[in-house]
């Protein structure tokens, strides 16, 4: 489930929400209780990193190689 930032546009209270995609917005700020949120615009917590995923990454025995190579060995 992602997390949503949202401020009150009234307060200027700050908060996250962990919802589901499905949820609607929330709407009532819990510091000041105007329905005054709005969902605000960030950047993601996680910066994905390195080379990627390889076939062969958590395959063992003989499902190391499942695309190709049908009978050469690693040259």
């Amino acid at each position: 489930m992602p997390i949503y930032e949202y401020q009150c546009q009234s307060c200027g209270h700050q908060l996250e929400a962990l919802q589901k995609m499905s949820d609607a917005p929330l709407t009532d700020c819990p510091s000041c209780a105007n329905p005054e949120l709005k969902k605000v615009i960030s950047a993601a917590a996680f910066r994905l990193k390195g080379d990627g995923w390889y076939e062969t990454d958590f395959k063992t025995g003989s499902k190391k190689n499942l695309a190709g190579d049908s009978g050469s060995s690693g040259e």
